[in-house]
């Protein structure tokens, strides 16, 4: 027995926004001017190096001498997160994929040795207002990385 025609173009149509929902990273990721690209206009895209206030988060900070130490932990703590995934890595450098229920987000986080800090940048690959996800996501990230900075292994 066939299923009805209906159903089959719903489900089609389903999938397909489902599909388009992930998106493919947009080509405005990355270090340039040994900074995180700046955020886009749209108010779904928090940084610790935007120059506006609403898009402006601050970065993570840490006190370990060694601040390749600090980066591990950071790593780590994505790697434990069950809605992020990390797809490149490079010497102080991590870009990582945030899903939610339908959409990906795309999170990047840059060391910057000098000052101990790791600057975070966090944007929505569709749409144009994210509800404030990217900051509250970041936000957690940066209290689960604090938590581990205080523990006496540097781990939680």
């Amino acid at each position: 027995m066939r299923p009805p025609l209906p159903k089959i173009t719903l489900l089609s149509f389903l999938s397909t926004i489902l599909v388009a929902c992930g998106g493919a990273p947009p080509d405005k990721l990355g270090i340039q001017n040994d900074q995180l690209r700046p955020c886009p206009p749209s108010p779904n895209c928090v940084s610790s190096q935007a120059p506006d206030a609403g898009q402006r988060i601050d970065p993570l900070v840490f006190r370990d001498d060694r601040p390749e130490r600090a980066f591990a932990r950071l790593k780590q703590i994505l790697e434990r997160r069950n809605d992020t995934t990390i797809k490149e890595e490079k010497p102080g450098y991590l870009r990582v994929e945030l899903r939610t229920a339908l959409f990906v987000d795309d999170g990047e986080f840059l060391l910057d040795e000098e000052r101990r800090l790791i600057h975070v940048r966090s944007a929505s690959r569709l749409g144009y207002w994210d509800l404030g996800k990217n900051r509250r996501r970041m936000e957690a990230i940066r209290r689960e990385f604090a938590r581990a900075e205080k523990s006496p292994e540097g781990t939680f």
